[in-house]
Order: C-alpha cells, then sequence, then structure tokens
C-alpha cells in the first residue's frame, strides 16, 4: 500500500482527521488512551504499540490500528518514526 491508497482507505473507512507525524528517535509515550479511533501507516523507521502491554513492531509500510479507549504505550525505534495518522472519532 502506499500513501494515496491509504489515505482513501481511511476517508472511506469514516476517518475525519489526518496527519504526517515524526516523532524522534527512541521518543517515549507512557499508557494513555485516545477519545478517537487512530489508524497508522509507518513511512519511515519504526515504532512499537503496545495495547494493554502486549508490544508489536510496526516498520516501514506497516499499518496499525488502536481503538478508541484502548490503554497503549508507544516507542519509536533508533532512528525515530514518520507515519501517516488517521483519526476517526465515535458518534
Amino acid at each position: 500500500m502506499n500513501r494515496v491508497d491509504f489515505e482513501k482507505k481511511l476517508r472511506a473507512e469514516g476517518y475525519t482527521e489526518i496527519f504526517d507525524r515524526e516523532l524522534e528517535a527512541d521518543h517515549f509515550n507512557a499508557e494513555h488512551t485516545h477519545d478517537f479511533d487512530a489508524c497508522l501507516f509507518i513511512i519511515e523507521g519504526e515504532i512499537t504499540i503496545a495495547p494493554q502491554g502486549k508490544p508489536e513492531i510496526f516498520r516501514a509500510g506497516g499499518i496499525c490500528s488502536v481503538a478508541a479507549g484502548t490503554p497503549h504505550t508507544e516507542r519509536c525505534g533508533p532512528a525515530g518514526v514518520r507515519y501517516l495518522v488517521g483519526w476517526r472519532y465515535k458518534t
């Protein structure tokens, strides 16, 4: 999948906000939740997402979804990460 196809997928699935984000090497976000569904497409680097303590590594080309309200941590790889993310709010 490429960036254009991912953005089309997000829009078709009701994601209304789409952002291009970048996080520094080894950046860590402690356990938290969001009030929206998040779907990420990794462009460069890697990130480990650990929903409810179960880590999974996502690298360039990978797609990750985290449902609203899911406790999770985020840890960037040694080169950081750049990703496209969509947010979908529940109504």
